[in-house]
Parts: structure tokens; sequence; C-alpha cells
């Protein structure tokens, strides 16, 4: 039999089990997700098609998150689909091994995590983006009230019947650079215009250094000025949370733009680690074929599937609250970043090479 009929095969197969896979976790995601957006959108006369195409917009992106274990079930799923069928055995007379198996499905799962990267991942992007514009027209208390556009900062804040248009260039610590303050009243007139060269937002009121307060219901309007304190409903944290998705940033962005995210004001430790989770995710996925074929291909027993899918499970439960737990310690920088993302890999890399070393044996 022509190697490439087979070699087709068992990749159709590994591709199709994925896909079903995927669909499986898309159908949770929505439901799950979409009784949040019901209750966010309660009070909100918008219909159902609006939490329907929210949620639809944020599942890829926690898809991609998930990925490694999507891909662990799936690599299970055709295994033992494989092994019930006795088409493991029957290939294996053909001059199949087991490492034939898992070197086809690694090379299946590194294809799979590139088109990810390159191709869905700018996508789910901006669907994140566009998901969180949306989300902020109507709440009241977040991300409506500031935006980042390549423009720079902007906040708009309500001041009892006042409206201030707040821009800034960037943000560098708990400081906003080259800020200007739009003060306008009830009847939308300009009544105020204050500039200065930076204003630190640690706590309220602002501290606003090295600018000039422009009156507009004064004659006598123009007012410089070595510091000045203004009152805002945002500080750092609040302005911070902004940054926080970085969901929003695709992995192409990350490689390209990371010293122009940075000026933005993006947290360059949150930028590093979420950059170096992309870097990660072939080898994550290559290892989470191993594990699979780990717990599979070392008995052609059936009776032991159910076993071994319980196991499997439980590892990848730990693997996944290992990987967040170093992921945290990299965060509040209690070991080095770049460390946290990739001990996961290595640790598994180590445990997955004894087991690799097993299966190919049988």
């Amino acid at each position: 039999m022509n190697n490439t009929i087979i070699n087709s095969y068992l990749i159709s197969e590994f591709l199709k089990t994925f896909i079903n896979i995927v669909l499986i976790f898309c159908c949770l995601g929505l439901i799950m997700n979409l009784f949040e957006e019901i209750n966010f959108f309660k009070n909100y006369e918008v219909g159902i098609l609006m939490p329907i195409s929210l949620s639809l917009m944020v599942i890829p992106s926690i898809l991609i998150n998930l990925l490694p274990f999507i891909l662990f079930l799936s690599s299970m799923v055709v295994f033992i689909k494989l092994k019930d069928n006795r088409d493991i055995i029957a290939l294996k007379t053909f001059g199949f091994s087991n490492i034939n198996f898992l070197i086809l499905f690694s090379l299946a799962s590194i294809f799979i995590s590139i088109v990810i990267l390159f191709v869905f991942n700018p996508l789910t992007s901006a669907t994140v983006k566009y998901y969180e514009d949306i989300k902020g027209r109507y709440d009241l208390d977040k991300s409506h009230l500031a935006s980042i556009n390549s423009n720079g900062i902007w906040i708009r804040e309500k001041d009892g019947n006042n409206i201030n248009i707040i821009k800034s260039e960037r943000l560098e610590g708990d400081q906003l650079i080259n800020i200007s303050i739009y003060k306008f009243n009830e009847n939308y007139t300009l009544s105020l215009r204050i500039d200065a060269s930076e204003a630190r937002i640690s706590e309220n009121p602002w501290i606003l250094q090295n600018g000039r307060k422009i009156d507009f219901e004064k004659e006598n309007n123009i007012e410089e000025f070595l510091t000045f304190k203004f009152e805002s409903t945002f500080n750092v944290e609040k302005l911070n949370s902004i940054y926080s998705n970085l969901d929003t940033v695709s992995f192409f962005n990350l490689i390209t733009n990371m010293e122009s995210l940075v000026n933005k004001g993006y947290n360059p430790t949150l930028l590093t680690e979420k950059k170096h989770f992309y870097l990660s995710l072939p080898f994550f996925l290559v290892l989470m074929v191993c594990l699979a074929s780990m717990f599979t291909l070392n008995t052609n027993d059936r009776k032991q599937n159910t076993y071994y899918i319980l196991l499997s499970i439980i590892v990848c439960v730990i693997i996944f609250y290992f990987k967040n737990f170093s992921t945290a310690l990299g965060t509040t920088e209690k070991i080095p970043i770049i460390l946290s993302v990739w001990s996961p890999v290595i640790i598994l890399s180590l445990f997955c090479s004894v087991g690799v070393m097993q299966i190919n044996d049988k």
C-alpha cells in the first residue's frame, strides 16, 4: 500500500477529529458565555441576537487559549478510534511503528499551530477588540469611557453637568504624557482647556505639571502653571485595565510592534508573557500529542480505554493549573517571565521523552 495514501488517511482522521472537538468546545463556550451576555444586557432592549453575536466573537479567542488541551483530547480520541478499529495493528503490518504515528500527528499539530498563529489569531484579535468596543457602549463604568488608538489615549467622563474629554499621547508608569483636557458645560460648549506636559494619575486628584489653563468664560483667560490639581474618576489602575486584555493584540503585532505597544502603555511584562505563550504553542501542541500517545499506545487492550481517558483528564487538569501557576509566578516577578512560560514545556518535554521511548519499544 502506498505510504502517501496511509499518511493522507491518518492525517484526515486526525484533522476531522480535531475539528469535531473544536465544534464541541464552541457549542459549550457559546452556551456558557451566552448566559453571561444575556445577564449583562438584561437591562437593555437589544434582543437575543446581540448576546449571541458577541458570544460568537469572543469564543475563538478562548479556544486559542485552550488549544493545547483541545489538541490533547483530539489526539486521545483519534488514537483510541484507530486502536478500536484495529487500524493500528493493521498499519503496523505495513511497517508503521508507534513513532510513525507520533511523528505524523506531531507534524499535523505544528501545521495547525502555524495556521492558528498567522491566519486565525489576527482575526480573533480584531473580533475581540470589536467585542470590547460594542460592550463598552453599554457598560457605563468601563471601557466606553476610555479608548486607545493610533492618536493616543482618549478618556470621556462626566463631572456633574459637565463633560471632560481628555487626550494624552501615551501612558508611562503612573503618568500621562502630553495631556490635554477639554471641559464642556451642559450646553456642550467648550468652557475650559488645560494643557500639560505630564499628569501623575496614581491617585485623585491628578497632579498636572508644566502647562497652561485657558478659561473661555473669562476675559484674561490664559494662565500658566507649574502644578495643577484636576479631579477625575480615573486613576492609573483603572486606566491600566484597558490594557489588561492582550487577546486584542495579535501574535504578528507582538513580534513586529512590541516597542510601539510598550510606548502606548501596555505592560512589557505581560506583552513578553503573551509573546512567548504564542512562541511556545507549537511545542506545547506536539507535547500534547506525545502525552496522548503515551496513554493510548502503551497497550492494545480496549478495556483500559476508560481508565486511560480518566487518567489523562486528571493529568490535563494538573498541567493546566501548573501552567497557570508558573505564569502567575512570572507576572508577579517571582521568577523570570520567560522561564515561567517555558518551564511547563521543558518539564513536560522531559516527562514525554521517557514515555515516547517506552511506546517505541511496543
